[in-house]
């Protein structure tokens, strides 16, 4: 369960209140649930998209595009924006159908490939029916490196000197030379409990990233490789049966749960002989996570490790024999976070990331892994680095300083003098920098600004804007909600954004039904100031609705700390936060206490499911995909903010949706996909068993062959059109 991109959450922020003079679209500025929906009816409302442009390894500014198949790349000159074609090295639907790939494939693979090319690289790994493949731009020719179309070959990587590509096979690791295209194994014993070079379901979900299961890193000099082998024996399996088919399409998975046996990690170093050298456990004896791998720029292994329930990380260097010294330990009053690995300096120094003041801040070691001093600090959160002018001795980043629901881009001198505000308009930055950082690309948008493009100098000052398309004539044709954004006090004082949206033509002195949105997880904010294209809120201020986001405090992403309080007690500090921002909404005298309905999706299912049974607030929930029990979610996002459940039964039992089933008040629609590997479908049908020996009523709605989201556009529709009756009927 990610903490940053929540499932299926409805993007929030789009407009403040366009004017509705002009070309009225729809007929009348309504919108309807199909054009919002229907796999064949709906709408596109997106703001045009914006130039892609990038900057290559000496230092130009590159637009691309893909045209048909064919990469077409341009120079432009910033100072005139002139545009010089570079050589037509990017005519890949040809290159592809000289290597006689299939008619059906060739526009979407030439699609994809196209969308990589970048001046600098010639070399380009792709995946093409089970087998690896090299585009050479040198030679305008494509081949085939392996030829085992009957085994899947996936994760591939190819090496920094471009010479050799690693990747995957079964559940072990293999090398192939690009020159003469001769595979070797690097490693043996994978199977179905022993992945080498392969992240595990939970790792991949909660570690490395969602979708990414490669477990492997190249050695600066090309010569070897780090990875991570993991001994999955003891894992329990969970198994999805698959009865939208026949054949039933079965899914086992080994997924362990909140207290089970986590696998067994070992870090490794493997040659392009396949010698392996393994590292020794520096905590024999101790449950641990290795959550960072990597390479020094030097060409040492790094790693970071964790305990088990994530109360500490210890950043580890090696030398040639493997053997490691922690040098950098992080500890929290609850968790601790996964970090970064350091932005090393010439000198042999690094920019360290730490949440260890509760906030997201950067430090200053010297190469002898001692603290100089912070270079950042304050009530506010580093978001990432961008890099180290290490010409002018400064760190860029992007941090929330200004706006807590935002991204700006900043310099800092790297003894924390000079700190710098480089974005001027208010919204979300994201910014790329050149090699040299003389110059950089900043797109942004906000909740009243379709997305901008434009160049900068590194002072801030802007040089061309590029996009600016304004808001899509569409949008500017409907009768659209006025959006509000304000900050509503909790309890003890904390500032918790929130938005409204109000009906057009809006009454103060009116009571309107009311429809709440919210994730409510560990720092996944939901309130952000950037643009959307999601018109449904829209839809249903239409209907009559108020529409009402609010983060409480633990999602709000503003500092760590923020989040600490609920440590051990899931569920408990949430609902207090969002029963005050009901009082604040009550204060206002125009919504209906009796009427709100509450929305979400993953942990806002949980939520959901959280605020219908240990509360009378809502008299409808909309219950998607819900942990209902977090001893049935995988150990280690729960075990990070939860504990293990031997030592935690009160906090578990508290946090416990299922256990609360005889309490539920008001009516609830529950939503789930019955192939979800991520949230299981337990949680759901163990709910409702408990709901029916209850003499509890409640809506059932399974979404046959879906996942954690419901991916299939007319099983989408068919969830849209029954929520959106549900609530009709109900509230």
């Amino acid at each position: 369960m990610k903490r940053t991109i929540p499932l299926n959450a409805i993007g929030l922020a789009l407009v403040a209140s366009f004017a509705t003079s002009g070309t009225v679209y729809a007929g009348d500025g309504k919108l309807t649930l199909e054009m919002l929906y229907h796999p064949e009816l709906k709408q596109n409302f997106n703001a045009a998209p914006l130039t892609r442009l990038s900057w290559d390894n000496q230092n130009r500014l590159i637009e691309s595009k893909v045209n048909k198949g064919t990469a077409e790349l341009f120079v432009i000159n910033p100072s005139t924006w002139e545009k010089t074609a570079l050589p037509a090295d990017g005519n890949i639907l040809a290159i592809l159908k000289t290597a006689k790939i299939d008619e059906k494939e060739l526009a979407k693979l030439a699609d994809q490939l196209s969308a990589r090319i970048k001046p600098e690289t010639k070399s380009y790994i792709f995946t093409y029916k089970n087998d690896i493949w090299l585009l050479d731009l040198n030679a305008n020719k494509a081949r085939a490196l392996t030829n085992t179309p009957d085994v899947k070959e996936d994760e591939a990587l190819l090496s920094p000197d471009a010479k050799t590509v690693a990747y995957l096979k079964g559940n072990d690791m293999y090398a192939t030379d690009v020159a003469t295209a001769k595979e070797k194994r690097l490693t043996t014993g994978g199977s179905e409990t022993v992945f080498n070079g392969r992240l595990d379901w939970v790792y991949q979900e909660e570690v490395y990233g969602r979708g990414d299961f490669r477990a492997f890193r190249w050695a600066p000099d090309s010569k070897k490789l780090a990875f991570l082998s993991f001994d999955e024996t003891k894992v329990p399996v969970y198994t999805l049966s698959g009865d939208h088919a026949q054949p039933v399409k079965t899914d086992r998975t080994r997924y362990p749960k909140a207290g089970d046996s986590n696998p067994i990690t070992k870090l490794g170093v493997v040659d392009l002989n396949g010698k392996i050298s393994w590292t020794q456990d520096p905590y024999a004896g101790k449950e641990t996570l290795i959550v960072q791998v990597d390479w020094t720029p030097d060409g040492r292994l790094m790693a970071s490790w964790q305990d088990r329930v994530q109360t500490w990380l210890d950043l580890r260097i090696y030398d040639a024999k493997l053997n490691s010294k922690a040098v950098v330990k992080e500890t929290s009053p609850a968790w601790t976070e996964r970090l970064p690995l350091p932005h090393f300096l010439k000198d042999g120094s690094f920019i360290w990331e730490s949440s260890r003041t509760g906030h997201h801040h950067l430090y200053h070691y010297d190469k002898n892994f001692q603290l100089v001093k912070a270079v950042t600090q304050g009530d506010w959160d580093v978001r990432a680095v961008h890099g180290i002018d290490k010409a002018k001795g400064r760190v860029l980043f992007a941090a929330n300083e200004r706006n807590p629901i935002g991204n700006d881009a900043y310099s800092v001198n790297l003894d924390g003098s000079n700190f710098k505000r480089l974005t001027e308009e208010k919204g979300t930055h994201m910014v790329r920098w050149n090699k040299t950082f003389t110059h950089y690309v900043d797109s942004w948008s906000s909740m009243t600004q379709t997305p901008k493009q434009a160049l900068f100098t590194d002072a801030g000052v802007q040089v061309k804007l590029v996009d600016d398309a304004g808001v899509p004539a569409k949008v500017n044709a409907l009768q659209l909600a006025t959006m509000k954004h304000q900050q509503v006090k909790s309890r003890n004082g904390f500032l918790m954004e929130s938005v409204l949206f109000l009906p057009p033509n809006f009454d103060a002195t009116k009571k309107y039904p009311v429809y709440q949105h919210l994730y409510a997880g560990p720092m996944a904010p939901q309130v952000r100031d950037q643009w959307s294209a999601n018109l449904y809120y829209h839809f249903l201020a239409q209907q009559g609705y108020v529409v009402w986001i609010m983060d409480n405090q633990s999602a709000s992403n503003k500092g760590v700390s923020s989040a600490w309080p609920i440590h051990k007690k899931l569920g408990q500090l949430e609902l207090q936060d969002q029963l005050d921002g009901l009082e604040w909404l009550r204060q206002q005298g125009f919504a209906d206490m009796d009427r709100i309905a509450l929305n979400g999706w993953s942990y806002g299912g949980y939520f959901t499911s959280y605020a219908m049974t240990h509360s009378k607030a809502w008299k409808v929930g909309f219950v998607g995909a819900p942990v209902t029990d977090w001893r049935f979610y995988d150990s280690i996002y729960t075990e990070r903010y939860m504990g293990l459940p031997q030592e935690n039964a009160e906090g578990y039992d508290k946090g416990s949706s299922l256990k609360a089933a005889k309490d539920l008040s008001g009516k609830i629609m529950i939503m789930h996909g019955t192939m979800d590997d991520n949230v299981h479908p337990q949680n759901t049908i163990m709910f409702i068993d408990a709901l029916a020996k209850a003499n509890k009523e409640y809506s059932l709605q399974l979404y046959p062959g879906q996942g954690h989201g419901v991916a299939d556009v007319w099983q989408n529709w068919s969830l849209q059109k029954a929520k959106w009756k549900f609530l009709q009927d109900n509230l």
